[in-house]
């Protein structure tokens, strides 16, 4: 039997991985769309290339982060689709934690830098 991954081992994780993961939260999708609501929940500052999303699913199968399911009767089914598994969703998890984190104590270090009076003023 494996034993189950911590999540926190794979952190941090590139950025693209991140926005696959983050468009995969809402249910599984074919590649094309993963690059579409990538675009839309950045509104447009992360635009993915084929090269860069195909890259990553191929890195993040293998990391057992998503998979590849049967694509639904209507779809076509050449489309490969994706959805993200629950390793898949403790390590976005986790990664969103660390940037917050990231966030806060530069926010607070910058804060701090400010209010420090000037010697020799």
């Amino acid at each position: 039997m494996s034993k189950a991954r911590n999540p926190h081992d794979l952190l941090p994780i590139p950025s693209a991985t991140l926005h696959i993961l983050l468009a995969l939260t809402g249910g599984p999708l074919h590649g094309y769309a993963i690059m579409q609501r990538v675009d839309d929940l950045s509104a447009g500052a992360v635009q993915m290339g084929p090269g860069t999303l195909y890259g990553s699913i191929k890195r993040m199968l293998a990391d057992g982060l998503i998979e590849e399911i049967e694509p639904e009767q209507d779809d076509d089914e050449r489309r490969r689709v994706y959805r993200m598994t629950g390793l898949g969703e403790a390590v976005s998890a986790a990664e969103v934690q660390r940037l917050k984190r990231l966030i806060s104590d530069a926010t607070v270090k910058r804060w701090a830098a400010r209010a420090r009076p000037e010697f020799g003023s």
